[in-house]
């Protein structure tokens, strides 16, 4: 099946060199997978900005949040206890550290291609003991004239969801972790159900099970239950690791639409769709049998982590929906597609 996305040819709309990084001392080498929201008529982008201090030769070194401020751990690369394989992840001594520390930054746009940073807004920062090695991939749902941002939380303690609240992106309530580890992939519905909050989320088990999609409800957005698996992944196919979910799901008259992510065992990362039930979205009525968007274009093969194309950010307008997504790790970027395209591509549950 063909690619469904029409890229755009600006792309990549924004690389590690266009932004400042937060510190003194940190250089940003990533910029990934922003969450997406309109607010005061402006396109915004909640990007996450991965930093660490530049690099020394014979020297592994990396960030990490310690009070107010952050602490440089330094590791000679010859040291045998030192894993440093994975360009993302660090072991050493039994424990697991991350090569960058993430944070969250507010970007605007007039006319959704050319972002710049707003004065008089701030960082999202890690702030709490759970957050020590930063907050990454952002999701973005206005609910109630509130938005809710679903994040992931990392520290050595494990990756699990956090979630603050604003309305105004000035002021914010921390609501701390609401799913605890392993948990990410975390995206709420962008209307009530029959009266409850409902939000997709990924669990992750390296023995039994797998990095399956799982739906949760909620009677506040705070504590959830009910939880069911409703994506697994598909052996020998192009999400065959893993599967996760992207922004919040889209509503249209065949039910709501949910562009997510796949992953196969030589990490290479694609998009696809599937579809839920209008009344009950624990039931999945079609799904993608072939990627909607393949990593294709250089930015997307090459970078801090090649072949991947990762999303948690749109906006709708119609039939047109503007996905915004991380490209091999470093790069944010954007592409349109018809939502009448993607319902047309999935294949329905009686089809197979």
């Amino acid at each position: 099946m063909k690619d469904l996305a029409q890229r755009f040819v600006q792309n990549p709309l924004l690389s590690p060199k266009d932004l400042k990084p937060s510190r003194q001392g940190l250089e940003i080498t990533c910029l990934l997978n922003p969450g997406v929201f309109t607010f005061e008529g402006k396109t915004w982008l909640l990007v996450r900005v991965a930093e660490r201090p530049q690099q020394q030769p014979g020297v592994i070194s990396f960030p990490v949040l310690k009070g107010d401020g952050i602490e440089i751990i330094e590791i000679s690369a010859s040291d045998p206890e030192l894993n440093a394989d994975d360009p993302r992840v660090i072991h050493y001594k039994d424990k697991d550290y991350l090569t960058t520390l993430s944070h969250l930054r507010l970007l605007c746009s007039s006319d959704g291609i050319r972002f710049y940073e707003p004065e008089g807004y701030p960082y999202l920062q890690g702030q709490t003991l759970q957050e020590a090695f930063g907050i990454e991939d952002c999701r973005v749902t206005f609910l109630d004239g509130v938005y809710h941002l679903t994040y992931t939380a990392v520290s050595a303690l494990g990756v699990g969801v956090g979630l603050r609240t604003t309305t105004d992106w000035k002021h914010f309530k921390q609501e701390g972790m609401i799913i605890p580890p392993h948990n990410k992939d975390c995206a709420i519905f962008e209307e009530k159900i029959n009266g409850k909050f409902y939000a997709l989320h990924r669990p992750s088990s390296v023995d039994i099970g797998g990095n399956y999609i799982w739906i949760a409800e909620s009677p506040d957005g705070i504590h959830w239950g009910r939880h069911r698996c409703i994506i697994t992944t598909r052996r020998n196919s192009w999400d065959s690791a893993r599967v996760g979910a992207g922004a919040a799901p889209i509503k249209t008259e065949k039910g709501w639409l949910e562009i997510y992510h796949g992953a196969n065992t030589a990490h290479q990362y694609c998009l696809g769709a599937f579809l839920m039930d209008l009344n009950d979205p624990g039931i999945v009525l079609a799904r993608s049998e072939e990627p909607i968007m393949r990593p294709l274009e250089e930015y997307e093969l090459s970078g801090f982590f090649g072949h991947v194309v990762f999303t948690n950010g749109h906006v709708t307008n119609g039939d047109e929906l503007t996905v915004y997504y991380g490209a091999a790790d470093e790069f944010v970027c954007g592409a349109k597609f018809s939502i009448a395209e993607i319902l047309d591509s999935l294949t329905y549950q009686h089809d197979q």
